[in-house]
């Protein structure tokens, strides 16, 4: 009877084992199938891990998947770990030598094996008690990554728990290689999108079918659109009225299979028209399979504002240049230029006269005028003073011969006034007397002023002497003086006299002054060069303290032009002079105790 029992006894436990191995089996295949069915990394590790220690009965376990870019080993969770993620180099640790080495270590006491860190346990108050960890391979034989097993309850890990561990992340190698590949996807995509969402043109794109797929931020605030309303559109529904020519474009792309760019184009969206420019790019794939297309908007309408703008106070192409250079062109700085002031003489007289309305419709039309002179030879409009303008060549782009542009431009706008005047004759209207003031100097230009407004403009001793010349011009009966400091810049051949060494108001220095005569014709400054060679003869001769002999060669010169002011005025000088003679420091200038 025993032997009976003993052998119903043993067929009994065998069928028990049998069954219980099949109900591991089971649940070990429902485990991979559920495990497999992720294709989320982050979720898969957390699957993966868990899932090992429960069938391992541990106290923790983390997958490491290989970074072949830096040669790391990490895992985006670890179970029981306040991390989210760790990284270390994949030949350091008991996971790297795993790694290296592609053969599987268990360890039944960590701390008696010298390849265990103990370091990472006083970090977190872990105790490591016994490590199983097995290389993670794929189906081709490559090692992807490894698991690590810590602490089996009950003792240490046994050769059933290898093998088990072994077949488990067998299994899940594949799946662990797509979710990592999936992952890398997205994490394309998402940076492809971010890029797309921090640009600042407008790009969308349209499938094979020119149906709208996707447009980023900047394309729905230029189209001020939302989203729900050019999403999955048809483009030839979308681009109609007066932006049907872009369709017509789009088609075009497509067929050619070319890229195309419209420069300054003229759009609609919202009922605003805008400036663009517009890029058309065909989508193909790898295979050569047309994909559908791509539109980036440009909108350069702020751009075309701002050019617009500056065109008022520079010439056009100047603009461009400072458009192109930016901040750096708009920075301080110390730089060489030319500076211009003019004023209109006579000015309050003419106000109380036309009043306010005519006033103002007089400054308009001297202004175009004045303006166009300035503007034709590059020069910059700093401001408006008044009745004044103030302007500059040579900033903020210089030119080679910045002098000679800003004495030309005085010139032009002295003659253009001379045409405005004989047509405001004509018109029973006062002429308008002017003076211009050249100096060219170390002048410091940026933007200036408070973070509530900025002006770009000139300031420096350079810029108060060129004020101080056009108001000279008063006294020395001139229409244009300019400084020594520009005189010897210049490039050109000009009809220059000098007319005194001045000590300006503010100055220590005497500077020499010139008076510019291009402008004038034989009609309205008759026998001038013969004027001017009396006047530099006497002006010598006046420095010499000659006096008679000066003014008799003054006298020559008001014969020859009774209108010759300055030579009037030398001649009041030296009679003065005459009965008062300078002192023995005087170096032929003359002291200004006026602004």
């Amino acid at each position: 009877m025993t032997t009976q029992a003993t052998i119903a006894l043993q067929s009994t436990q065998f069928v028990e084992r049998m069954k219980q191995f099949r109900r591991k089996e089971m649940e070990f295949f429902n485990v991979v199938s559920d495990v497999t069915a992720e294709i989320d990394l982050g979720a898969l590790l957390q699957k993966v891990m868990s899932e090992a220690t429960r069938m391992l009965n541990a106290e923790r376990a983390t997958l490491f998947l290989n970074d072949e870019k830096t040669n790391e080993l990490f895992s985006k969770v670890g179970l029981g770990l306040a991390a989210t993620e760790i990284r270390l180099p994949n030949h350091l640790g008991i996971a790297g030598a795993v790694f290296t080495s592609r053969q599987t270590v268990n360890i039944p006491y960590a701390y008696a094996d010298l390849r265990f860190n103990p370091a990472f346990d006083k970090k977190t108050g872990f105790f490591t008690r016994s490590i199983l960890c097995v290389p993670v391979i794929n189906k081709v034989g490559k090692i992807i990554g490894v698991t690590q097993v810590l602490n089996k309850r009950g003792g240490p890990f046994t050769a059933e728990d290898e093998s088990r561990l072994k077949a488990f992340t067998a299994q899940v190698s594949i799946a662990l290689e797509n979710a990592k590949l999936f992952d890398d996807v997205q994490n394309m995509k998402n940076y492809s999108e971010s890029m797309l969402e921090s640009m600042s043109n407008g790009v969308i794109t349209l499938n094979e079918d020119e149906r709208i797929v996707t447009c980023n931020a900047a394309g729905l605030r230029i189209l001020q659109l939302a989203p729900e309303a050019i999403l999955k559109r048809k483009a030839e529904d979308f681009f109609t009225g007066a932006n049907a020519w872009i369709i017509e474009k789009i088609r075009h792309v497509e067929g050619s299979g070319k890229p195309d760019v419209i420069m300054d184009a003229e759009a609609e969206f919202g009922g605003i028209r805008i400036s663009v420019n517009l890029t058309l790019l065909p989508l193909v794939s790898t295979a050569k399979k047309k994909l559908g297309s791509m539109i980036i908007i440009d909108d350069i309408t702020s751009e075309k504002r701002m050019k617009s703008t500056m065109s008022r106070y520079m010439d056009p192409g100047l603009a461009d240049q400072i458009l192109e250079g930016g901040e750096e062109v708009l920075g301080g700085k110390s730089t060489v230029a030319t500076v211009l002031f003019s004023d209109i003489r006579g000015f309050t007289t003419l106000t109380e006269e036309l009043g306010p309305q005519g006033t103002v419709s007089l400054l308009n039309e001297y202004f175009t005028i004045m303006v166009d002179g300035i503007q034709k030879e590059g020069g910059m409009l700093d401001k408006f003073i008044g009745d004044a303008i103030m302007a500059a060549f040579g900033v903020p782009i210089p030119h080679e011969d910045d002098e000679d542009r800003a004495v030309r431009a005085a010139i032009g706008m002295i003659r253009a006034l001379h045409v405005w005047n004989r047509q405001r004759a004509i018109e029973g209207k006062k002429p308008v007397g002017m003076g211009i003031g050249l100096n060219t100097d170390t002048i410091v230009s940026g933007n200036i002023g408070s973070p509530k407004r900025m002006d770009y403009t000139l300031i420096g001793d350079g810029v108060n002497l060129a004020s101080r010349l056009e108001s000279l011009c008063k006294h020395y009966h001139a229409s244009i003086l300019i400084s020594e400091n520009t005189v010897r810049r210049l490039k050109g051949t000009y009809r220059i006299r000098e007319v005194d060494r001045v000590q300006v108001k503010g100055k220590t220095q005497s500077v020499e002054v010139y008076e510019v005569l291009d402008y004038y014709t034989e009609e309205t400054y008759p026998n001038l060069m013969e004027v001017v060679n009396h006047f530099r003869d006497g002006l010598a001769l006046y420095r010499r303290r000659e006096w008679d002999r000066a003014i008799s060669r003054f006298d020559e010169a008001l014969r020859l032009n009774p209108n010759e002011k300055l030579c009037g005025m030398y001649v009041e000088r030296c009679v003065c002079f005459r009965e008062e003679p300078p002192g023995d420091d005087w170096d032929g200038g003359w002291i200004m105790k006026t602004k």
